[in-house]
């Protein structure tokens, strides 16, 4: 160990004997270190800067489409209510499929219905060729339908896209137990015993 002792305070006098000026050896600038020092508050501060106004912009961004791109959930009768204030806006709409107002329509494609809810009722359109298999107006049953799109300065909703509820095999089972005329092609197979 005192070799390796001693071989170290041979290098440390080397070092401290030899010139700056040397290759191999750095010179450090006094000045330019305290200036990188002053400048770095500086580039912190920009960023920091730089950050906020792109999170300003985000929010701006979000907000001001977040209206737009709402989906509100509303009966019949709340749409009917607020009309002036869901028209042109993305609403769901819930209720009852009025029977006998399902009509088809072949050229453009369109099928066109009224819904209701607690006394209240409309008409809706929509423009496609297909709809659920659920959707049909079954004189035996109500069928519960949520439609999505628009409600319309004419009064009428202008649906893009409608869900029927299906009522479950024991729903049918139980109405026809209890003296509801359900034809038996109605009944899902296998459900009856």
């Amino acid at each position: 160990m005192s070799r390796v002792d001693d071989e170290l305070a041979r290098v440390v006098r080397e070092g401290e004997a030899a010139d700056p000026a040397t290759p191999g050896w750095a010179v450090v600038d006094a000045r330019r270190g305290e200036a990188s020092a002053e400048n770095k508050p500086r580039r912190r501060f920009a960023l920091l800067i730089a950050l906020l106004v792109m999170g300003a912009g985000i929010l701006t961004l979000v907000f001001t489409n977040f209206k737009e791109a709402a989906i509100y959930s509303k009966g019949v009768d709340q749409l009917i209510r607020q009309r002036n204030q869901l028209v042109r806006r993305n609403v769901n709409v819930n209720g009852t499929l009025v029977k006998g107002t399902l009509t088809r329509r072949a050229e453009p494609c369109e099928y066109r219905f009224d819904l209701q809810k607690n006394g209240a009722r409309v008409a809706v359109r929509y423009a496609q060729c297909i709809v659920p298999d659920t959707f049909r107006d079954l004189p035996y049953m109500d069928v519960d339908v949520t439609a999505t799109g628009k409600l319309t300065p004419q009064g009428y909703f202008e649906a893009n896209h409608i869900m029927a509820k299906c009522p479950s095999k024991y729903e049918m089972k139980a109405r026809a137990e209890h003296g509801s005329v359900i034809p038996a092609s109605a009944i899902a197979p296998g459900s009856r015993n």
